[in-house]
């Protein structure tokens, strides 16, 4: 009997356990769509280098608690895309014009080691993909520029990932993001001609397995992207509410809901 009663107490346990580990992997799911919706909307220039991010509001607009809001808003400002202040204020990274070249510099470096890596070593399904997304590139040009910003820094985040090489990975993301957002504050309109051009020259160089050229053409594009980044003056957008309504309809984890009292977000 001793036996049959542990034994159904084991099964309890085991089944509220995947409950919970169920339930961890839906928030974690979750936090992770609400964390790609709003750095769409940062590399897209949706949001600008300074805009608040209420946790209060995000949830509302993702249909979640201020917990998963919050959660992925740390994983944004682990990229660099957001700075978290006191007082639990949240906003969109604001890059300063002085760091804005040191950020190219810094990227150069660490992606010619990128391309380093990854000349004559990508696999014919690796080289697919960057065509592939290369050819994204080529069709977005003629469409909004921000989106054509988005995908171009996209190029350069995947090469990363593709080294598997974490720490640079995440610096070649971080460094990235933050010349996005540079590029929002201070660059002129995206020449996509010239950045769809140079993204082919690199991914040739890599396919032929041709270490230096891969970097000098690396160095070479980032520097140009640097030299057409000019100050320009900030463009009137709506509110934040009406800003992410388009990303969150993008993400099917995720869907307003109606407003609950403040003891019940958390």
């Amino acid at each position: 009997m001793l036996d049959r009663v542990s034994g159904a107490g084991r099964k309890v346990h085991r089944v509220r356990s995947e409950d919970v580990a169920e339930d961890q992997t839906k928030a974690a799911d979750r936090a992770s769509a609400i964390c790609r919706a709003i750095r769409m909307a940062i590399l897209e220039r949706a949001l600008a280098p300074g805009d608040k991010l209420p946790e209060d509001q995000l949830g509302e607009r993702f249909g979640a608690s201020r917990t998963l809001a919050r959660h992925a808003l740390g994983q944004l400002a682990s990229e660099g895309l957001v700075e978290l202040r006191r007082n639990r204020i949240a906003v969109v990274a604001t890059p300063s014009f002085e760091d804005a070249r040191d950020e190219f510099d810094i990227r150069i470096e660490l992606e010619r080691l990128v391309v380093k890596r990854l000349a004559g070593r990508l696999s014919a399904r690796q080289l697919a993909e960057l065509a592939a997304h290369v050819d994204a590139e080529e069709a977005a040009r003629n469409g909004p520029e921000a989106a054509s910003l988005r995908l171009a820094t996209e190029f350069h985040v995947r090469l990363a990932e593709m080294t598997g090489r974490s720490t640079l990975s995440r610096y070649v993301r971080e460094t990235a993001y933050r010349s996005c957002l540079s590029l929002a504050a201070f660059g002129r309109p995206h020449s996509t001609d010239c950045a769809i051009s140079e993204h082919r020259d690199v991914l040739a160089a890599l396919e032929a397995g041709d270490e230096a050229r891969a970097a000098a053409r690396m160095a070479h594009h980032l520097d140009q992207v640097a030299q057409r980044a000019l100050l320009k003056a900030p463009e009137t957008r709506g509110d934040l509410m009406d800003i992410l309504a388009p990303y969150a309809a993008m993400e099917p984890a995720v869907a307003p809901r109606r407003r609950r009292p403040a003891s019940l977000e958390d």
